[in-house]
């Protein structure tokens, strides 16, 4: 498959700031998955950079570790060529952030603890083409099956009203809506049990319909203007407004279930689509329909002066994914776990350049 046309080639000193970056921290989260991948490959992402390109240097990677940042950027100058990815629809690309919650819960129902997040229905199954009834939204990947075959699953207000009480789908139980629907966009959570233990949760799988951003909706509807859209300012006006946040929320269908995840590493985040820990600062999500996982992406984001207070410029991993990525130069930024990485995922909305590494075995095959 040849490389996309959107793909322009570029030389690492066109990379604004590239020696100055900590390529040490960028190539720990690669290696995680240079080990991954000997269990299960990546699926190849339709803009042409084959899974298999990446051989070469997952093998390096893994054989010869780096010890310090010179080695490290030695490493990814190696065995990869930038490419500046082009967006279809605009001069730059564009980021936000995302984070892992730490909320309190209770492993059982009490008057405190009364909002449940949920396992995995043994009733909702994969939809492909291979049992996609006729007139089944083409989007759905999930459904529900069914004596008659499968349907669209319920979504969010269904599930809410009760659709799946009685079936003990209940991982652990939450104090609030709001804390819950938040750590359903996120996708996964550190929880606090009230017995002292810590656990997390992560994604396992979704009702399957199509997400839709509360910000956009509350934008539409003249509660809050576009250039104030934080997930501060959602949370504060949902508070202020208790009576009406099953409207707001309910306007995104997809609900999303979870699995219980060991936290074997607290540095780390949960495990994500790519199957490796995130790596705060260093995990970017993408559209996995069009770029593979493991792919580095060097985000050029100046305005962006969160992490640290200068502009954002920092080799990221592709190690997750979301239903409101889309596009080849839209990534979401991990920013950790907790309160502190959540003002900080919270406020970023902020143009970008994409620039990814490609394997040199792909640009010297001639893929270009």
């Amino acid at each position: 498959m040849p490389l996309s046309p959107i793909l322009r080639p570029v030389s690492f000193s066109d990379l604004p700031g590239w020696k100055d970056d900590d390529h040490l921290l960028a190539f720990e989260a690669f290696s995680r998955s240079a080990f991954h991948v000997l269990t299960k490959p990546y699926r190849s992402g339709s803009m042409g950079v084959a899974f298999d390109s990446f051989a070469r240097a997952y093998s390096d990677s893994r054989e010869t570790p780096a010890s310090d940042n010179a080695s490290a950027r030695a490493f990814f100058e190696r065995h990869f060529v930038p490419a500046r990815v082009l967006s279809e629809q605009a001069e730059h690309g564009f980021v936000t952030g995302f984070y892992e919650p730490v909320v309190e819960a209770s492993r059982m129902r009490t008057e405190d603890f009364a909002v449940p997040l949920l396992s995995r229905p043994n009733d909702l199954i994969d939809i492909d083409e291979t049992n996609r009834p006729p007139g089944l939204d083409p989007y759905l990947a999930f459904g529900r099956t069914t004596d008659n075959g499968p349907v669209e699953y319920f979504d969010r207000q269904a599930i809410e009203s009760g659709a799946l009480a009685g079936r003990g789908l209940e991982i652990a139980w939450l104090a609030s809506r709001v804390d819950v629907f938040f750590i359903h966009v996120q996708g996964a959570a550190q929880l606090r049990m009230t017995d002292g233990t810590v656990r997390r949760v992560t994604y396992a799988a979704k009702s399957g319909q199509r997400f839709t951003g509360i910000g956009r909706v509350l934008v539409d509807l003249g509660e809050i203007p576009l250039e104030k859209v934080t997930m501060q300012s959602i949370r504060a006006w949902l508070a202020a407004n208790r009576h009406r946040q099953n409207e707001i929320m309910w306007r995104n269908q997809s609900y999303i279930f979870f699995r219980e995840a060991p936290v074997d590493d607290p540095e780390l985040g949960p495990i994500a689509a790519a199957k490796v820990p995130l790596t705060p600062g260093r995990s970017l999500a993408v559209d996995r329909l069009l770029h593979t996982f493991g792919t580095p992406f060097y985000i050029d984001a100046p305005t962006l002066t969160a992490f640290g207070g200068e502009g954002f410029r920092r080799l990221m991993i592709a190690q997750d994914t979301g239903s409101a990525i889309v596009g080849p130069a839209r990534g979401d930024l991990f920013a950790g776990s907790g309160d502190a990485a959540g003002s900080i995922a919270g406020g970023i909305r902020h143009p970008a350049d994409f620039y990814a590494l490609l394997p040199r075995p792909l640009v010297e095959g001639g893929s270009w």
